[in-house]
């Protein structure tokens, strides 16, 4: 029997602002916005590349979320950008659900 190799859940297109926060940065925090979702983490487009296996901070614009993530991955886009994988940590979250706004 051949090992698992790829995702384990299927993503969900959303498109979700977010503040991602290096622990210890004097930069500051970037404000990204989401790709795709699911409840084991998120895709981040950023301006910054991030080191794998660094522990960040995202926090929500549109609720209370507020979560420590890992970077599982940075890619160099074509536009000079970065897709960041980001594993939340801990727990699945369900992310959807977890940024709406209340009534």
């Amino acid at each position: 029997m051949a090992p698992h190799e790829g995702r384990i859940e299927k993503r969900i297109r959303l498109a979700v602002p977010l503040e991602v926060s290096k622990l210890w940065d004097p930069a500051g925090p970037d404000h990204t916005i989401t790709e795709n979702v699911c409840s084991n983490g998120v895709r981040v487009l950023t301006r910054r590349a991030m080191e794998p296996n660094e522990r960040l901070m995202i926090r929500s614009f549109q609720s209370d979320l507020q979560t420590k993530v890992r970077v599982v991955y940075c890619q160099r886009l074509p536009d000079g950008q970065y897709g960041v994988g980001l594993q939340f940590q801990g727990v699945a979250i369900n992310f959807p659900s977890a940024v709406r706004r209340g009534p």
